[in-house]
């Protein structure tokens, strides 16, 4: 996920709850958006206190993130918890230049009381700290109190739980739910297929990718592209594939995955989208509807369409929808996770768990998930609506949004949430994955053949990252 876009630079920031609160960010802007780190100075490292009525000492949690998403959560804690007896200290440390992954190992490692009690992790990486080379760090969700059956309770998503485990063990969850859809013009559904429903739609374009080049080949013939770049399909093949980048050690590409290079190539050849990539002005273009030929639709969940998609439509505001996608999938998100040393502390371990807890497993009208939910997060000011991990806040509350012509975003991505996995993700997916994209990229423009360009991605693997094709 583009968690930082230009502008935002890498410094590290020690801030206090007050000051992160008054960060200029959305009141619960996504983890996929423009979300950098505060634009105000640097700040104290001191928090703000509680008045809370609990005599005893106040608990310090260190929390550790790369935007200010997760330390604004805490001042809407506060205000739902007033007798709770703790303080956030809070670093944040963008992603930019990769400077968060290092910080956080190296504050890891070191330990003692300035350690991240609480810490975040994105899907691009999240497996390092879940599953990979730095999950010995992390707390068991159950050591914490926080037990399977709550899990079962809210309604989350498999492939998050997935995501979050090792060997069974339940250690990250995420607040945010990132499966995928297909958000497509209502306009131009009407010229083609004669509706815009939903319902139909789906048919129209999936189930599976033959379908789905169907309808490419109906937008065509009256002058409409069904995707903007390549880049929009990805994502839904990258996280339906059987099996990840890395099986026993060794580079794997899956058939899935291969094929990325052939649907690709297709798109191209037939001029099926406007060959953007994504992430730049010619995609955003296409959102707007102003790029070289209309679009049909883009590939994505829910922050997609209220972080990225909500500033470029310009004129097109109202005018999409959302379906059930060709093939299930998810793109992004935040997970987080608490070092096992809380544990040693009865009332740290308490206060973490109970954070976490409220973001990740309260399924009240006063948990995280809720205020997120239905745009709440502060009192009076209409926000963003988004899609959360519970599937059972989700479905009482209202997901309608203007950009969809007011239709519940919630009917259709409770169910695309389920039919995302988590099983095909490694910790080196950040790096693989560029370099497959361009080698494919590469192959589609004819600077290469197929198995040229796939000989020099497993070349640039093994050069990059030491690991050695099947």
């Amino acid at each position: 996920m583009k968690r930082t876009f230009a502008g935002i630079s890498a410094v590290l920031m020690m801030s206090s709850v007050l000051a992160a609160c008054g960060s200029g960010k959305s009141d619960n802007a996504s983890s996929s958006g423009d979300a950098g780190a505060s634009s105000s100075p640097a700040a104290s490292s001191s928090a703000s206190t509680s008045s809370g009525g609990n005599s005893g000492a106040k608990v310090t949690i260190n929390l550790w993130s790369f935007t200010d998403e997760i330390p604004n959560m805490t001042v809407k804690y506060k205000e739902t918890h007033p007798d709770a007896n703790v303080e956030f200290k809070t670093t944040i440390i963008p992603t930019t230049d990769g400077a968060y992954q290092p910080a956080l190992d190296q504050a890891l490692a070191g330990g003692g009381k300035d350690a991240p009690d609480i810490y975040a992790a994105e899907a691009a990486f999240v497996l390092k700290y879940s599953q990979g080379d730095a999950s010995d760090y992390a707390a068991n969700y159950a050591d914490l109190g926080l037990t399977d059956q709550m899990v079962q309770d809210a309604g989350i998503a498999q492939y998050s739980v997935d995501i979050g485990s090792k060997e069974g063990s339940l250690k990250a969850l995420g607040y945010q739910a990132t499966g995928g859809a297909f958000i497509y013009r209502r306009s131009i559904a009407k010229d083609v297929f004669g509706t815009d429903d939903p319902a139909t739609i789906k048919n129209e374009v999936g189930p599976g990718w033959d379908k789905f080049f169907e309808a490419a080949a109906k937008l065509k013939a009256k002058g409409y592209g069904i995707v903007s770049g390549d880049g929009d399909i990805w994502h839904p093949i990258e996280n339906s594939s059987d099996k990840g980048w890395i099986v026993d050690g060794k580079l794997h590409i899956d058939p899935k995955r291969e094929q990325f290079l052939d649907l690709s190539k297709k798109l191209k050849d037939n001029g099926f989208h406007n060959d953007t990539q994504d992430w730049t002005e010619a995609w955003y273009a296409d959102m707007s509807g102003t790029g070289k030929q209309p679009i049909f639709g883009f590939f994505g969940p829910a922050w997609l369409i209220n972080y990225v998609m909500n500033g470029q439509v310009k004129d097109t505001n109202g005018d999409w929808a959302v379906t059930e996608p060709p093939t299930g999938f998810f793109w992004g998100g935040t997970w987080l996770l608490a070092n096992k040393n809380v544990e040693k502390d009865d009332a740290k371990k308490q206060a973490v768990a109970d954070f976490i807890k409220w973001v990740t497993l309260d399924t009240s009208d006063t948990g995280l998930q809720y205020f997120w939910a239905n745009g709440t997060m502060k009192a009076g000011e209409p926000g963003t609506k988004d899609s959360v991990a519970s599937s059972v806040v989700m479905q009482k509350s209202n997901g309608e949004v203007p950009l969809l012509g007011g239709q519940n975003m919630f009917d259709v991505f409770v169910p695309a949430n389920a039919n995302a996995t988590g099983k095909n993700l490694t910790q080196y997916d950040e790096t693989i994955n560029q370099i497959w994209r361009a080698q494919v990229r590469e192959y589609t423009a004819g600077n290469k053949s197929r198995d040229q360009a796939i000989a020099d991605f497993k070349s640039q693997v093994k050069d990059q990252l030491g690991i050695d094709s099947e």
